[in-house]
């Protein structure tokens, strides 16, 4: 599509197409398809953010968009993403708005669009979208209708995420939690707090250009240090909007996001709460993750990637969890949304139930070799069209003899290929992304700086 990727539209904050002039077409354009959508009449659009200082600017153009309609914008502040999905489906709102980049840099910042049930838009939907900004009028009419309100965005979302564990559950953990600088600041601390564990925080001083800066789930090495130095029970990381999490438990070694997959959904089939006995996972998960949920009883259903691909397979199979490895983890006990501690909490009533230490609960989980790279490329040519690299994907395929497998896609939101080859073992896994990368560099434009 020319404006969303895999999780709605992201890219560098000033540039097409986040500029505040797209952003106030987008919002002309989202109340034109509401319409259209959901008939005449006043509509209700909920509006939450990270902390991101574009986020403010981005906002103020989609509300001045979003006002040529009749109806009420809401801003709900700095909040998590999956606090947003809560707030749209517990009020019934007609359509949630999330400004975030999640685990990208402060210059870049993005738009998360949610419909009435707090649900990520369909594909078809954002064609639809798409179409109503690229038909927009330039200038947009002046008409102004909707009333733009605060409101406190965490009232029932904080108590829906407490009510996971029981009151006091947490006494006697310490736990350490990196919320980057991000949306979680102040709420994931604050849950964990009153659930009775002393926290130890950090990343937790935004100042609106430092969100995921050297800390958050895509720097998780400063956890696991700060669990050693802290002698704490685990850690727990988020990315800048709080949809993922990443766990270490107290030897400071980070937990793969299939194994926190496999424990979650081991747990949900030993006590019968895995709806259909269905686990969601993305073509990314490794194929450990497989054998062992059906060693377990259930099945892996696979996707392709985003969570949003999760998500609407979970609704298809009538499954209640599912997520990706990077740690989106989607568990609809809250809200239709990954939320990383939602997650997290739920690894920690396994851990408390089984009264051992986080390190003893996957110990021994092997996953299969697995190796991985992005390459950014100058262009996005078709997969099909690129020979040498479909002949090699051919070749390399027979080689493991159905005991392991390629992935070769591009990113949704980045110009990258990103190359994956998983196998039984080590030695197959090294020669073949020699292999794939050589005929990417061969049919591509790779920009190695």
């Amino acid at each position: 599509m020319k404006y969303f990727g895999t999780d709605g539209i992201r890219g560098r904050f000033g540039e097409t197409p986040l500029t505040e002039a797209f952003a106030q077409k987008l919002g002309y354009a989202l109340g034109q398809w509401m319409q259209q959508r959901l008939g005449a009449g006043p509509k209700r659009v909920l509006i939450g953010r990270d902390t991101r200082a574009s986020g403010i600017v981005l906002e103020h153009a989609l509300c001045e968009g979003l006002k040529r309609f009749e109806g009420e914008v809401v801003s709900l502040g700095v909040v998590p993403t999956p606090a947003v999905s809560f707030q749209v489906s517990a009020q019934k709102a007609d359509l949630g708005i999330v400004l975030t980049a999640s685990h990208n840099p402060h210059t870049d910042n993005g738009i998360k669009l949610f419909d009435r049930g707090g649900i990520k838009l369909t594909p078809d939907d954002e064609i639809a979208i798409e179409a109503a900004v690229d038909h927009a009028p330039e200038p947009l009419p002046k008409l102004v209708l909707a009333k733009v309100v605060k409101q406190e965005g965490l009232k029932g979302y904080l108590e829906a995420v407490q009510s996971v564990l029981p009151a006091g559950a947490l006494k006697g953990l310490k736990i350490v939690i990196d919320t980057a600088h991000g949306a979680t600041c102040q709420t994931a601390p604050k849950v964990l707090a009153q659930l009775g564990a002393e926290v130890i925080a950090f990343g937790n001083e935004p100042d609106g250009h430092n969100i995921n800066e050297g800390v958050g789930s895509e720097h998780p090495e400063r956890l696991c240090q700060k669990v050693l130095e802290a002698q704490a029970d685990l850690g727990i990381a988020h990315d800048g909007d709080g949809d993922r999490v990443v766990i270490c438990d107290e030897r400071g070694e980070r937990i793969p996001g299939d194994v926190l997959l496999m424990l979650l959904g081991e747990d949900a089939i030993e006590h019968k709460i895995l709806k259909n006995k269905v686990l969601v996972a993305t073509i990314q998960s490794n194929l450990a993750l497989d054998r062992a949920i059906e060693a377990a009883g259930g099945t892996v259903v696979r996707t392709p990637v985003g969570d949003r691909n999760v998500l609407h397979a979970m609704r298809e199979y009538g499954s209640n969890l599912g997520g990706e490895n990077s740690g989106h983890i989607i568990v609809c006990d809250v809200a239709p949304c990954g939320d990383g501690l939602v997650a997290a909490l739920k690894l920690l009533a396994i851990c408390i139930r089984s009264d051992k230490p986080l390190s003893s609960l996957w110990a021994g989980r092997m996953l299969f070799p697995q190796l991985s790279k992005n390459l950014k490329v100058l262009e996005k040519k078709p997969l099909e069209s690129l020979s040498s690299l479909q002949e090699t994907i051919t070749l390399v395929e027979r080689s493991l003899e159905g005991k392991g497998r390629v992935l070769i896609r591009y990113s949704g939101t980045e110009p990258k290929i990103r190359l994956l080859v998983e196998a039984e073992t080590d030695v197959l896994v090294g020669p073949a992304m020699e292999l794939l990368e050589a005929a990417v560099r061969k049919d591509l434009d790779v920009l190695d700086g």
